[in-house]
């Protein structure tokens, strides 16, 4: 009988392949300071940010001029030092580590000038750094789930329910207008919205994308909608219903909401 992988094992086991796009979100729960992370080329010290993490391979950004990017093309191939931080459980001290990887290529990101990519093949990746990227992942593996499960039942934007969810009562909207609108709320799960608009606002047709900012205490939630309904009520606002994508701060936020609606609900009457 074969054991199954468990702890950093499993981690590899399962997500090796996979990497992390590093997102507001994804940085934020990691608990990367992007103000220490650095590569070391032989004498030379680069400060970067994270674009993309890897098990075995990551993808760094740099601000450097073209000179400085055709400079250091010459250390492709070469061995050059990571270090960087990760401090996912907001402890008093972060933990640093410094890997010893393979320059693999140095490239221009696409649209930005004077930001330079760097690719990185880790030589050896530290089990405590594998395990929290691990949990990480794991995690998100609970957010698609928890998109689905709360997507089939809409929470009614009361005064009460947005105190609940350290709403703000405050939600924008952005599309065709270059500035976004001020939108109000009045359902919301996982998977969609409906909101009003003031009698100004235009009718979206169905299948439009729009850009949605919510504002809550514990995120300031951007995501991206399809029109799914549109319509001019009798009092001359306008109600759009939208489909929402996958946002892992929307579905934190609305796990906290239910998670706490059914322990008050288990609360003993006075």
């Amino acid at each position: 009988m074969v054991n199954a992988p468990t702890g950093t094992a499993q981690y590899l086991a399962r997500f090796s392949e996979q990497s992390i796009p590093c997102n507001p979100y994804a940085l934020t729960k990691l608990g990367i300071d992007r103000a220490h992370c650095s590569l070391k080329i032989e004498d030379y010290v680069i400060l970067c940010a994270p674009f993309q993490l890897g098990f075995k391979k990551s993808i760094f950004m740099a601000s450097l001029s073209a000179q400085e990017l055709a400079f250091f093309q010459k250390y492709t191939n070469s061995t050059v030092g990571l270090s960087i931080a990760f401090n996912p459980y907001k402890k008093p001290e972060p933990v640093k580590f410094f890997i010893r990887s393979m320059l693999i290529t140095i490239g221009k990101m696409k649209g930005r000038e004077n930001v330079g990519l760097f690719v990185l093949e880790y030589k050896n990746s530290p089990d405590q750094m594998v395990d929290m990227m691990g949990s990480f992942l794991e995690h998100q593996e609970r957010i698609k789930i928890q998109y689905d499960d709360y997507g089939k039942n809409n929470i009614r934007m009361t005064a009460e329910t947005s105190k609940m969810m350290g709403y703000n009562m405050y939600a924008t909207i952005l599309n065709p207008n270059p500035q976004p609108r001020r939108i109000q709320i009045f359902n919301l799960s996982t998977k969609a919205v409906e909101h009003l608009e003031a009698s100004s606002a235009p009718v979206r047709a169905y299948g439009t994308i729009v850009s949605y900012q919510f504002f809550f205490q514990k995120f300031r939630v951007s995501l991206t909608g399809t029109v799914q309904e549109a319509s001019v009520l009798p009092q001359g606002m306008v109600r759009t219903k939208s489909s929402l994508g996958l946002c892992p701060e929307l579905v934190e936020i609305i796990d906290d909401y239910w998670y706490n609606k059914k322990k008050q609900a288990s609360l003993p009457l006075l």
